[in-house]
């Protein structure tokens, strides 16, 4: 039983790491679904701070 658990010494990293590219793959998802809307909304509001600021 001891060497069952001995032989696991990396999985842990293995683990973490499956962990990170799950993230970076649904977080690169989200920006192709969502980047353009976000970079929309982002210059409207852009635009409204800039005619405020003119005012």
């Amino acid at each position: 039983m001891k060497k069952l658990f001995k032989s696991r010494k990396g999985q842990g990293m293995v683990e973490y790491i499956l962990i990170v590219i799950i993230v970076i793959v649904l977080v690169f998802v989200a920006y192709k679904a969502f980047g353009g809307k976000v970079a929309d909304q982002f210059n409207k509001m852009a635009g409204k701070v800039a005619s405020a600021d003119s005012v």
